[in-house]
């Protein structure tokens, strides 16, 4: 690796996949390059130095040598590890959509320092807020705003005109909601409430404190949570396969269980 050169960032771990017999290729969202591969040699070896350091959701200090294809981990050191992650499935759920999501969403190299500030601070808040279903969502409306895919809520997304919230669509090809009038022409537009509409846009206005605070029914919760997840997946051009995770999570009650009692 003659061609190579250090360099030193933070970064969370988003993905990782086994290599060889003993190493590993980690995919890190870092602070100053963006989405990065790189292989960590030997980490699968129970004397390795980084295996520890490398867990999903980590936020690191790394040190990478710059490749031609991928890059390799020299060294690397933990700022945090999100306990409740790794005490609670439904938080890790949410973590496991947070990271899906990003992956999906990003190119490699893409630096972001934005998203990526906002990706350590959901992970922090999915591993202690008491409804870490609300960090997620929030994630979801603040990082397409981030990566140019804000969807419009203000305004009819087609004709510019006012809406009347008793008769909207929110439509995932238009990007935004669909009055009254050109509701008609967006046939796969799905109905959204008056209630739904003010949650959402309090996701896209970013106050974290008012949405934490936010009590919602079950049947406005499944809305919004239907509305966003079309969303994101039309955006991303996939299925994620957390969002099926997530739904069998809260089928066994886990939702209710991490909500009684909060990490941290």
């Amino acid at each position: 690796m003659a061609s190579s050169h250090l360099v030193r960032t933070e970064a969370v771990v988003l993905r990782r996949h086994d290599l060889g017999e003993a190493d590993r290729i980690v995919t890190l969202y870092s602070g100053h390059y963006g989405k990065v591969r790189a292989v960590a040699k030997g980490v699968r070896r129970p004397t390795s130095k980084l295996g520890g350091h490398l867990e999903l959701f980590t936020h690191v200090q790394v040190m990478l040598a710059r490749g031609r294809n991928l890059d390799v981990i020299t060294q690397v050191e933990t700022l945090s590890s999100f306990l409740g992650l790794r005490e609670d499935l439904w938080r890790a759920g949410h973590a496991y959509y947070v990271a899906e999501l990003l992956d999906r969403m990003t190119e490699e190299h893409a630096e972001n320092a934005a998203l990526y500030r906002l990706l350590v601070t959901t992970l922090q808040r999915v591993a202690t807020a008491q409804r870490p279903e609300r960090a997620a969502q929030l994630f979801e409306v603040q990082a397409l705003d981030l990566l140019g895919y804000r969807p419009e809520l203000r305004r009819c997304v087609r004709c510019r005109g006012a809406l009347q919230p008793d008769s909207i669509a929110f439509s995932a090809g238009d990007g935004g909601v669909l009055c009254e009038s050109c509701r008609p022409s967006g046939p796969l537009a799905r109905a959204l409430s008056a209630n739904a509409l003010k949650v959402l846009r309090l996701y896209q206005d970013g106050d974290w404190e008012t949405v934490n605070r936010l009590r919602l029914g079950d049947d406005l919760r499944s809305e919004v949570e239907q509305v966003l997840s079309d969303y994101v997946q039309y955006v991303a051009e996939s299925q994620l396969k957390s969002i099926t995770f997530v739904a069998a999570l809260r089928r066994q009650g886990l939702a209710t269980a991490s909500q009684v009692r909060p990490a941290g």
